[in-house]
């Protein structure tokens, strides 16, 4: 294998949270160069939390995903300014009717560079909302994966009721969207 062929192999991956994690998944699978979306959870304070302490607003945590891409086919940049398009960030206390401090809207960064590279996104993103943006930028201390049924659910489950009625309509509007279909 050539140095070219192993740099092309290298991901890097940005923990964000924009909502309903199933939402989030299936959008950021649209996006160019992303390899692979986990869900999960981030932000709180206990650890291995699950789901349901997640619902019962008992651990801080947050609705996140994981995601790999490629820096080879697209940018840290790209995949944060995809960040605002994909949720409301000037929604306080969840994301449409799904309510409570897990649908926060917040980027959990892992270095100083996705630091600074989420600031200035925000600052940027802010000059097209009329709101306040409401996005956490903070330390990513730890990710933990969701439970398996969790992962790819609107993939598993397109005819859903939330699936239907949430995710589906985003996503048909996503598609759309220059950042996916450059």
């Amino acid at each position: 294998m050539s140095a070219a062929d192993s740099s092309s192999k290298k991901t890097e991956a940005l923990v964000l949270g924009g909502g309903c994690f199933w939402c989030t998944d299936a959008a950021y699978k649209l996006l160019p160069g992303v390899k692979g979306v986990t869900c999960g959870y981030a932000g709180g304070k206990e650890a291995n939390p699950t789901y349901e302490q997640i619902c019962n607003h008992q651990t801080g945590h947050a609705e996140v995903i994981r995601i790999e891409f490629d820096p080879a086919q697209t940018t840290l940049d790209k995949v944060l300014d995809f960040f605002w398009e994909v949720h409301n960030p000037t929604q306080v206390g969840g994301q449409g009717n799904d309510h409570g401090p897990q649908y926060r809207s917040i980027i959990l960064y892992a270095n100083a560079e996705q630091k600074v590279a989420a600031e200035k996104s925000l600052a940027e993103a802010q000059k097209t909302f009329t709101k306040p943006i409401t996005t956490e930028i903070v330390p990513l201390t730890k990710f933990w994966p969701a439970e398996d049924y969790h992962q790819d659910y609107f993939a598993k489950n397109p005819y859903q009721g939330y699936c239907q009625v949430v995710i589906a309509p985003k996503i048909k509007k996503l598609k759309d969207s220059p950042a996916v279909t450059k």
